[in-house]
């Protein structure tokens, strides 16, 4: 490695990517934000299948959460779907069943949380219209089940407007999801997931300094909120705020590893990137592009600037090689290019 700064690994590719350096997180994880939300509650019922309440195009998700000896659990259990780390919608159990509608295609996570059990998780892909079942198992918590059974409910009326914010925003209706939200805060101004939705609505406002402050909020009130210290996380880093992102991301990794989703391995990556730490980088910015199974190739183009930070240069350039193979109709690979250019012109790989 050089001595100058100006050859310094690091520097290698962030003097050629001023216009780039290490892809906004206002920008794709953003645009997750930003994305009409792909799930929209129905009501549980009894019996039949979510098909019987569906209209119109779209897969109708039958999901039926099993007691520890396999039967459907006959207490009530809250469902609730993510896409990436927004909540797309939820539904309370009615003799162990609860049905959405999903709008979109892709992966989906559907988690559930039921007092006197440990939380559980499944993941989801829908690939086709029509109708899909899901069944969770759960299982009874080994210890101490107050934080459980601790955790605050929702009434009806707020649980209500909670669903009908997400229906809104799962219509790209802002102006319905800021109304419905108002309702929900009126209602249940202290409840974590009522927090939540209002961060999630000053998020798709690019109001971080109102989105920060709702769901640091979110995060005091209950300090299991995975999704809440995920949000949390991108928002300050939206802001800049690399250093003080890296705690809210790492702990809703610590919270939910499985269920967190690669998006934020991929802030966090970034923020260990901009706080020179470089090996963590790496290995975050790796984790997120294996788990984002190629929906965001553009995380290749991050492991690269973070192995050309740690002298892996011929690494960095097999990356950005691979990227330009595979993906050098986007836009990104102009950068790609410029990238692999400057590797060469400092002489640390040979030029193909």
């Amino acid at each position: 490695m050089h001595s100058s700064q100006a050859d310094s690994p690091c520097h290698l590719l962030l003097a050629a990517s001023a216009d780039y350096c290490l892809l906004s997180i206002s920008g794709f994880l953003f645009s997750l934000l930003l994305a009409p939300l792909s799930l929209i509650p129905v009501h549980a019922q009894d019996t039949g299948t979510a098909s019987t309440e569906f209209h119109g195009k779209g897969t109708a998700v039958s999901v039926t959460v099993h007691d520890p000896s396999g039967q459907p659990i006959s207490s009530s259990a809250m469902v609730k779907v993510f896409r990436g780390t927004i909540p797309a919608g939820q539904a309370e159990t009615n003799n162990g069943r609860a049905e959405l509608v999903v709008y979109d295609l892709g992966e989906f996570t559907v988690v559930v949380d039921a007092a006197g059990y440990a939380s559980a998780q499944k993941d989801l892909y829908i690939n086709a219209e029509g109708e899909a079942t899901v069944d969770v198992y759960l299982h009874s918590l080994s210890g101490n089940a107050s934080n459980v059974l601790g955790r605050p409910v929702l009434a009806p009326k707020a649980k209500k407007a909670v669903s009908e914010a997400f229906e809104a925003l799962g219509a790209d209706n802002l102006a319905q999801a800021q109304k419905h939200a108002s309702e929900a805060v009126r209602l249940a101004p202290g409840h974590p997931d009522v927090l939540y939705l209002e961060g999630v609505v000053f998020l798709k406002q690019r109001d971080w300094s109102k989105a920060q402050d709702v769901l640091q909020k979110a995060t005091q009130v209950d300090p299991s909120h995975a999704s809440a210290f995920s949000a949390l996380g991108m928002t300050l880093c939206d802001q800049g705020k690399y250093e003080a992102a890296v705690a809210p991301l790492e702990r809703a990794l610590q919270l939910n590893p499985a269920a967190t989703s690669w998006d934020t391995r991929w802030a966090l990556a970034k923020a260990y990137y901009q706080q020179a730490r470089y090996d963590q980088a790496l290995q975050m910015s790796q984790a997120a592009l294996v788990s984002s199974n190629g929906k965001a190739p553009e995380i290749e183009l991050l492991v690269a600037q973070s192995l050309t930070a740690v002298g892996r240069y011929d690494d960095a350039a097999r990356q950005l090689r691979e990227f330009l193979r595979n993906h050098g109709d986007r836009h990104e690979a102009a950068t790609a290019r410029h990238w692999l250019d400057r590797l060469a012109a400092s002489g640390k790989i040979h030029a193909n």
